[in-house]
């Protein structure tokens, strides 16, 4: 999660960041804190033991 705030603080507005995590409670922690901050979760795939989230940063 850490890694994912700072990557998205280095980006500018409209860029999509993709993130690939194997911990479950990851989609639900990177679904809320996309919501909280106001970007936007474009998709979340799982494939296997591997969720890969597409977060576009929107402010």
């Amino acid at each position: 999660m850490f890694r994912t705030k700072i990557a998205i603080e280095k980006m500018q507005v409209g860029e999509v960041l993709t993130v690939l995590a194997d911990d479950p409670a990851s989609e639900d922690d990177i679904s809320k804190w996309v919501n909280r901050t106001g970007h936007e979760l474009l998709s979340m795939n799982k494939n296997d033991n591997v969720i890969e989230f597409t977060i576009k940063k929107v402010k």
